[in-house]
């Protein structure tokens, strides 16, 4: 009951917020929104996104373990449709479909050799995927992954130039810092180690990540109360080495957007640095799938 009240404070909320900024230094401007729809039994509890150089095309990964590829068709630069092209269900590493218990994907990478990369909660872990219905190859363990609780672990996951893989548990670290992980090369053999902390805050956990084509790193964080979400986006130069220039990009007001929890970053033709967001909606009928864009003029 309390949860079904909340959700309705929060659409109302919504609907009355618009997509206003509630800081106006933030740098990026809001482009559209998109709410996107599939008639399948599995589609919603987006989670991660992946969009090609030129922005036509979306990999989209659900928190119970699907992946799809699509078509994005625009208009002036709008996305005004979702054209999908090839969907999959993931496996574990034994070939069996994910099942309960080790089914909370969330992050989702994709480097230079096209291989994908999923982070999880519930069993925090990251997996490497050669073709989407090919068996998990698991990477190895952090020994901090054991001690992340079930529904705050592996959030979020990016891969730089170098195909360096990094991931962020949503639980905040002492003194609400994030902690950033690194594989330096993504091997099955390789071994995560604490790369960096950024500053962090209770009103926010970190959820999705991406490298930009200029080589920042951003981050993606989500607000929650039962009024509704708030998302901000900052990002970083100097990465992999000390994080520096921290820039606020996106600080909207509660109930602005759905539960924003996948990041891309890409460059359009007119060069601008385009942030495209994807909505999880936890498979409840008053919450939607929300593809969010906006652009920051460099």
């Amino acid at each position: 009951m309390r949860h079904a009240l909340a959700l309705t404070l929060y659409l109302v909320l919504t609907c009355l917020a618009g997509a206003a900024l509630a800081d106006d230094k933030a740098r990026a401007r809001y482009l559209s929104s998109f709410h996107w729809d599939m008639d399948k039994p599995w589609f919603g509890g987006w989670s991660g996104i992946e969009i090609s150089p030129d922005g036509s095309g979306m990999t989209a990964i659900t928190d119970r373990g699907h992946l799809i590829r699509a078509k994005i068709q625009r208009d002036k630069g709008r996305i005004t449709d979702i054209i999908p092209l090839k969907w999959w269900r993931l496996k574990s590493s034994s070939g069996r479909f994910l099942s309960r218990g080790i089914i909370d994907s969330e992050g989702l990478a994709i480097g230079n050799g096209a291989a994908i990369h999923v982070s999880f909660e519930g069993v925090a872990r990251v997996v490497r995927y050669h073709v989407p219905d090919a068996p998990a190859s698991v990477l190895r363990h952090h020994k901090t992954f054991k001690t992340l609780p079930g529904n705050s672990a592996l959030e979020a996951l990016a891969i730089d130039e170098q195909n360096r893989l990094y991931t962020i548990p949503e639980q905040l670290g002492d003194g609400a810092a994030i902690r950033v992980f690194v594989m330096d090369n993504g091997t099955v053999n390789s071994a995560w180690h604490l790369a960096f902390t950024l500053p962090g805050d209770d009103d926010f956990s970190p959820v999705g990540a991406d490298f930009g084509p200029n080589g920042q790193f951003y981050l993606l964080e989500r607000g929650w109360s039962v009024f509704g979400f708030r998302t901000r986006v900052r990002r970083w130069s100097n990465v992999p080495g000390q994080p520096q220039n921290e820039q606020l990009l996106v600080l909207t007001q509660t109930g602005t957007h759905d539960n924003l929890e996948g990041l891309a970053v890409w460059q359009d033709k007119q060069g601008q640095i385009r942030l495209t967001m994807i909505a999880d909606d936890n498979f409840l009928s008053l919450q939607q799938t929300e593809i969010v864009e906006y652009a920051i003029a460099e």
